[in-house]
């Protein structure tokens, strides 16, 4: 028989807040996290605004020196400041127990960028022997996993995704393979990304993927509205702590969702546009809902992907409507990109969050900034005020360029 897994611990590093508590009230209070960016002249810039974390520290967090924390880059400060939340919300002590059965494995789209830009400059203005010799352990995709799987001592299975915006999903997706066949007890696991600098933002400005309100950021990511015109680059952190069901029980843990379903594909038909016929991104819906034994008519509410592109929300709406036929009209369906922005490789690790707090407070966020609905945008998305409604199931969608799609299902621990 599979073992069980379950949630124990959250943790979130956002534009709206580095608790959990503090996120959720602002999602439900209907606030944006987008502003103006601060950390680099954007003057130059086709877009000058996006999600960005102010005034965070990584010291006020752990309890680390400041030359430690001058050798992690931005991304790799968020994973750490989640999963500390996360863990210390679990009660889980790693230094009890076997820690080979304690394990990591975090997503990110594009790991160390602002160390990269930094040491480029520095290449071509110093010359190579000013290069930081901490520029490849800060850059590299898997910072991340490696300075949690230090800082807490973790000598289980340790790897990183990089599947683009599937990564934190695919990250908390292989973790929960890991747990069901009995490769490790207890998994961090989640996503970080740190791209609000002026590479990540001209670069995607460039391929025309940002929405470009420069003079209203707050209300620049609109999914499912007929006016939306691209996304809005954000930054941060969503780590959780799964672990094993009797493993958890064992020790008291305070369970807070049962993972029920994982399932992932590839479109295969472009390196970033979406099959417009959401074909790829249905396949990992109902490899999902297989996994977890459930029929579509068990989920009541979904966190989708919702990027606020006019050709990534109606292909998800097609997507939608393919795997759950009848019943998708029944289903409430909302994007918290809307309030976040998107946090790319990290953005499924923070929906993961919200998509367990749906269950817990059974409440579906909203959608906000949906004022004029696109008619090829035509199930329900909750918008601008949250929903008090049953939630039973949960599903928590995520696509990233490259054609990658992983969706995860979540509900109640049930005997």
């Amino acid at each position: 028989m599979t073992r069980r897994v379950v949630v124990t611990g959250l943790g979130v590093a956002t534009a709206l807040g580095c608790e959990v508590g503090e996120l959720w009230d602002k999602l439900c209070a209907g606030k944006s996290g987008v502003g103006n960016i601060r950390r680099f002249d954007v003057a130059n810039f086709k877009v000058r605004f996006g999600g960005e974390i102010t005034h965070f520290n990584l010291a006020d967090h752990l309890d680390l020196k400041e030359k430690e924390i001058k050798r992690l880059d931005r991304f790799a400060q968020f994973s750490l400041a989640a999963a500390d939340k996360a863990i210390r919300q679990s009660g889980m002590d790693f230094t009890q127990g076997d820690p080979y059965r304690y394990g990591v494995l975090v997503g990110s789209g594009v790991g160390g960028l602002n160390e990269i830009e930094m040491q480029h400059s520095t290449l071509y203005d110093r010359g190579p022997i000013r290069v930081s010799p901490f520029l490849i352990p800060k850059m590299m995709v898997n910072a991340g996993s490696g300075n949690i799987s230090v800082y807490w001592q973790l000598r289980g299975p340790n790897s990183a995704v990089a599947t683009a915006c599937a990564s934190a999903t695919n990250a908390i997706g292989d973790a929960f393979k890991l747990i069901q066949n009995d490769m490790a007890d207890v998994m961090v696991t989640g996503g970080s990304e740190a791209a609000v600098t002026p590479m990540g933002v001209s670069g995607f400005a460039r391929m025309h993927a940002l929405s470009t309100r420069n003079d209203a950021p707050h209300q620049a990511s609109r999914p499912f509205d007929r006016d939306r015109d691209g996304f809005v680059i954000s930054e941060g952190a969503g780590m959780v702590v799964i672990e094993e069901l009797e493993h958890a029980r064992a020790r008291g843990a305070t369970i807070l969702a049962e993972v029920l379903g994982y399932g992932m594909s590839a479109d295969g038909t472009h390196i970033t546009a979406p099959d417009p016929e959401g074909r790829g991104a249905a396949r990992a819906m109902l490899g999902a809902l297989r996994d977890a034994r459930l029929e579509p008519d068990r989920i009541d509410y979904i966190n989708a992907h919702g990027t606020s592109t006019p050709l990534g929300d109606k292909a998800e709406t097609v997507a939608i409507k393919t795997v759950f036929g009848e019943s998708a009209k029944k289903l409430a369906v909302s994007s918290t990109k809307s309030h976040l922005g998107h946090l790319l490789g990290a953005s499924g690790g923070v929906e993961f969050v919200i998509s367990t707090l749906a269950l817990q407070h059974q409440v579906a966020p909203p959608t906000i900034n949906l004022e004029n609905p696109d008619p090829e945008c035509d199930l329900d998305y909750v918008p601008n005020e949250p929903r008090p409604m049953t939630v039973r199931n949960v599903m928590s969608n995520s696509f990233g360029f490259g054609g990658h799609n992983a969706c995860l299902v979540l509900g109640h621990l049930a005997d």
